[in-house]
């Protein structure tokens, strides 16, 4: 069966991520490091893995497999899931693939560089209704494709 895995301690869709994949009978696996409210859709996956960097991540490439999604803004976590076979999704409707996470994982650590520099401020765009829209076009597409 195919599972969305949501890289979930800050992801801004879990819930329309939740209801798209619900439609499609997907099961759904919201991994935290802990915090999130259990989800409102029966059948949702909470997983709590202990406190540390990157322990979340960890364990949803443990996990993953070809077929499954990942939903996630981690770039590394983005190519490790890639790695296993598994498709990638940003919480901005954004697919990752084997072609993009080269240039992605390249502006992470020029982005990183010009934090550690000062010549950037490092702050992120806010999240947008057309962002939401996109994600969710974007899943549905997904999910549709495969089915």
């Amino acid at each position: 069966m195919r599972r969305l895995f949501i890289d979930a301690d800050a992801c801004p869709v879990k819930e329309d991520a939740h209801e798209i994949a619900g439609r499609h009978g997907v099961e759904v696996v919201l991994v935290s490091n802990g915090g999130i409210r259990p989800s409102r859709f029966p059948g949702a996956r909470v997983v709590t893995v202990a406190a540390g960097a990157d322990e979340a991540d960890h364990w949803i490439v443990e996990q993953a497999a070809a077929g499954d999604i990942v939903l996630t803004a981690d770039i590394p976590l983005a190519a490790r899931a890639l790695e296993r076979g598994a498709e990638v999704l940003n919480a901005d409707g954004r697919s990752l693939t084997t072609a993009t996470i080269g240039t992605a994982l390249s502006m992470r650590a020029f982005q990183q560089h010009l934090r550690e520099t000062g010549e950037s401020k490092g702050y992120n765009r806010s999240f947008s209704p057309a962002d939401r829209s996109r994600f969710r076009q974007a899943l549905d597409r997904l999910l549709r494709r495969e089915s």
